[in-house]
């Protein structure tokens, strides 16, 4: 995944934090985080456009881990926007914004299977 930031060396050591992966920086500007065991990879440059889309993730915790996770998130730079508990039986998920106000979600859902 391509993020483009005002910011790439900072965005870049949030989401590090995130995802619990190391990050390179081959040149200055950009910075990789390569792609993690079942996880995916990041490459953060110079934001030149502000019309671009912002990007959106959705990520998974084990149940009932996602208030823990979300304290860890905030700690690491994370604003909270919203959290959704009850509108349906198979996930519970909070929504943050990273530290330049891409939002993304952590979701949680129960053991079994869904009940819609």
């Amino acid at each position: 995944m391509n993020v483009a930031a005002h910011d790439p060396e900072g965005l870049a050591a949030f989401w590090s934090t995130v995802l619990g992966a190391p990050s390179t920086s081959p040149m200055p500007g950009l910075v990789i985080l390569p792609a993690t065991p079942g996880g995916f990879g990041m490459m953060f440059m110079p934001r030149t456009d502000e019309s671009g889309s912002t990007l959106h993730l959705d990520l998974t915790v084990p149940w009932g881990s996602r208030a823990a996770e979300v304290e860890r998130l905030l700690a690491a730079g994370a604003e909270h926007r919203w959290d959704v508990l009850d509108e349906v039986p198979w996930v519970r998920w909070t929504t943050l914004a990273d530290p330049e106000g891409n939002l993304f979600c952590l979701g949680e859902h129960p053991p079994g299977e869904p009940t819609a």
